[in-house]
């Protein structure tokens, strides 16, 4: 297993904020991302809801569904999987999986192949760096 090239670096805002239910598996809390960035070499525009559960021992595990925008209009749908560590107040560093489907010829290489990633959340705002996994 190797961590591949860089394919793509986002920056976000959080657009919307939703606590949930516990339904018994601890705090829950759904968010609403807006990014802009580059991804296989295209500027997108990605906009991704997820939703953060806080474990026992402070961890949270998180789940999410997005979709992505070219510059020229071209898409892909993905889902995620990661876990959250808390960095101080209202801060979060995340590690992950994206698995992507698309038709768009810009984004075809993302077809087939898991997507790591690594956040920085910080009073709403997210920087993002995404990587292929060889």
């Amino acid at each position: 297993m190797m961590l591949g090239e860089q394919i793509g670096e986002l920056n976000g805002q959080t657009i919307s904020t939703r606590v949930l239910e516990d339904i018994g598996r601890g705090p829950r809390t759904e968010v609403t991302d807006h990014q802009v960035g580059t991804l296989c070499g295209a500027q997108v525009d990605v906009t991704v809801t997820y939703v953060g559960t806080i474990r026992p021992g402070g961890t949270v595990a998180g789940n999410g569904n997005g979709f992505v925008v070219t510059a020229s209009g071209q898409t892909a749908t993905f889902t995620g999987h990661g876990v959250g560590s808390f960095t101080g107040p209202g801060q979060l560093t995340w590690r992950g999986a994206l698995f992507y489907e698309t038709t768009s010829d810009e984004l075809s290489s993302l077809n087939g192949i898991a997507v790591l990633f690594e956040y920085q959340v910080a009073d709403g705002k997210s920087e993002g760096r995404l990587f292929e996994w060889k």
